[in-house]
């Protein structure tokens, strides 16, 4: 089946006003054989928006949870992967950076971490359903599509955002390896540790000592998928004692063995993250700063 699923992966910048509030907007084209599916696992993340074309998919969440027979699925903030099974689609995604839930999403981050909604149903992502319900018109027009993204969030640009410049803060902290405490979090962001903490439930959706081994583990992650012949060993982030501390947090994240996530087939994630590292800098969407993806040309 692998052999007979073809994906083409394109990347688009938000434009300048939009790019501290969203990763980067992409496009998956999923062909398959008629009838055919792939699944893969995406790794953790930020929150995304996923509207499909084509065949409806179906997300599970790392406790069972399932969601399938909607165009449009939502995933909040995660630390544990979502095995996501699709047939031949085009599908439309878009990453949240911590300060775009803030802004955009009316629920706190900590009430969806983890979790996979449908977005066509699920209150928190009311604002989204005029998108999902316009995105797609006759036949495909990926330009035209991009266009009625952007023109859905430059609406609502004037949307206040409660505490911006603190988010902010800790986003610059997290994706800094330098930073590897969260007494040294809460030095940087400023403010006490219980509003730090506060601030993380709302936009991040995790706890700041979470969200460091996540970061940590993310640029593992990344660096191995990027060069296998690395070994994890080589791949491993600096800030990890050994590599016993690496296997466990491979066990929380991914819910498996560095061994067996390395042998599981990764289809559509292993082309989205070098896709993702050529053209926007960072292989895992975790990775960028509050500034956005920078995609380059």
């Amino acid at each position: 089946m692998r052999a007979a699923c073809d994906i083409r992966i394109s990347f688009h910048p938000p434009p300048e006003e939009l790019r501290r509030y969203f990763t980067t907007f992409y496009m998956a084209e999923i062909t398959l054989p008629q009838g055919g599916t792939v699944t893969d696992h995406l790794q953790p993340e930020w929150a995304n928006l996923r509207f499909h074309s084509g065949s409806l998919p179906v997300a599970e969440a790392f406790d069972g949870t399932r969601v399938s027979g909607t165009s449009f699925t939502a995933t909040g903030p995660s630390s544990k992967i979502v095995r996501y099974t699709t047939g031949t689609a085009r599908v439309w995604g878009i990453g949240l950076l911590p300060l775009g839930w803030a802004k955009f999403v009316a629920a706190p981050a900590a009430e969806l971490a983890d979790a996979v909604a449908d977005g066509n149903t699920h209150p928190a992502f009311a604002s989204f359903r005029p998108l999902a319900d316009t995105l797609f018109g006759e036949g495909p027009d990926t330009q035209a599509e991009l266009d009625r993204i952007t023109s859905h969030f430059l609406q609502r640009i004037d949307e206040p955002v409660a505490n911006e410049a603190r988010i902010v803060a800790i986003h610059e902290a997290l994706v800094d390896p330098d930073v590897a405490s969260v007494a040294e979090l809460v030095a940087r962001a400023g403010g006490t540790q219980r509003t730090i903490e506060r601030i993380c439930a709302r936009a991040f959706g995790f706890p700041p000592k979470l969200l460091l081994r996540r970061q940590r583990f993310m640029r593992s992650i990344a660096q191995f998928i990027l060069d296998p012949s690395m070994k994890w060993i080589g791949a491993m982030d600096f800030n990890y004692y050994d590599q016993a501390q690496f296997v466990r947090d491979c066990r929380q994240f991914l819910g498996m063995t560095p061994r067996q996530y390395a042998a599981l087939d990764k289809p559509v994630i292993a082309a989205v993250m070098r896709e993702r590292a050529r053209i926007a800098g960072a292989a895992v969407q975790t990775l960028d700063g509050p500034a956005g993806g920078a995609v380059r040309r």
